[in-house]
């Protein structure tokens, strides 16, 4: 049975082995982030924006956690605002809430997101950015770009792995025992290399990136991207791991 590596955050890796598993795939979990809450943050006045962005679950639920503790007021002020989300799951998360956001992108990344997006909509506006340590800024980047205001809020950190798990993949790669290696995010495939201290991998081991996102960063990095799914979610992500190692 073939193995693939899982980088994902160990509370959100659960759904996605179970889509590995109905193609007869093993996984091997290692998260290349382990995700903690930033702390000396405040809820802002959510009535001085025109508009939020949230770009993973983790902006959610850090967000809305802290939101609702200390801040249960501005919830009516998110309610009435412009809200953009980067993924079904995102969006998903924000409704539980009463949030309602804009269209989803079919393809679920910053990049095509921002595309989608007249500038009409930016320019003179202000914006909520909610982001995580390691966030590429392609947001605020382009909302600068087009005559928008961004005020970014870091919500949550990313922190690399740990040695002792850093080994055993290490071990597994040498061993011929994994794949494939599968990112989620530019984060996991940053960290991953970084703990590895190096981009080279042992012939035959592909590397799956869920989006262009992801695909990019790991580009940059120097490493060759074999698979990238038609859908950029969990089902169609291990469809085409699937595929490619038939």
């Amino acid at each position: 049975m073939k193995t693939v590596l899982v980088t994902r955050p160990k509370q959100q890796a659960a759904s996605f082995v179970k889509e590995l598993e109905q193609y007869g795939l093993n996984s091997f979990v290692f998260p290349t982030i382990e995700i903690r809450p930033v702390s000396g943050w405040k809820v802002p006045d959510l009535s001085l924006f025109d508009g939020v962005f949230f770009t993973s679950p983790n902006s959610v639920g850090f967000f809305m956690d802290r939101l609702l503790s200390e801040s249960p007021e501005e919830l009516e002020h998110l309610q009435k605002l412009k809200v953009w989300a980067v993924g079904k799951t995102t969006s998903g998360d924000l409704a539980v809430h009463g949030v309602k956001t804009q269209p989803v992108p079919k393809i679920a990344d910053a990049v095509t997101l921002m595309e989608e997006i007249g500038n009409e909509a930016i320019a003179g506006r202000t914006f909520l950015f909610l982001r995580g340590s390691l966030s590429l800024g392609t947001i605020p980047d382009v909302i600068k770009k087009r005559g928008g205001d961004c005020v970014e809020l870091t919500v949550y950190e990313n922190l690399p792995p740990s040695l002792e798990e850093t080994a055993k993949v290490k071990a597994l790669l040498e061993g011929g025992s994994l794949s494939c290696l599968s990112f989620t995010s530019p984060s996991t495939a940053i960290n991953f290399f970084e703990a590895l201290h190096s981009t080279h991998l042992p012939s035959g081991v592909l590397v799956a990136a869920i989006g262009t996102t992801t695909a990019s960063a790991l580009k940059k990095l120097g490493v060759q991207v074999d698979v990238i799914p038609e859908s950029f979610d969990g089902p169609g992500f291990a469809k085409a791991i699937a595929k490619a190692l038939q």
